[in-house]
């Protein structure tokens, strides 16, 4: 006998009960609406990469400048209070 099965067949004899039940809430809302779901274009693509990018190399420039330049450092603990 392989592991995980059984020889003996199962019997379900209970019947199921009706899923047909009143949807309520959300499911109530989108019941008739149909949503589908596109893929961002190339154009998309290239514009939100970019924005992740610059934020990125921006956020690499502050800490560069934090870690080099004491009057930015100064700034930064000022403005922070």
């Amino acid at each position: 006998m392989v592991k995980g099965f059984s020889e003996s067949e199962v019997k379900n004899e209970t019947p199921l009960k009706d899923s047909k039940n009143k949807k309520k809430g959300l499911a109530a809302f989108l019941k008739g609406k149909k949503f589908t779901y596109t893929l961002p274009g190339k154009k998309q693509i290239n514009i939100f990469g970019s924005i992740v990018l610059g934020l990125n190399l921006l956020l690499v420039i502050l800490v560069i400048l934090y870690l080099n330049n004491d009057e930015f450092h100064d700034f930064v603990f000022k403005v922070g209070r």
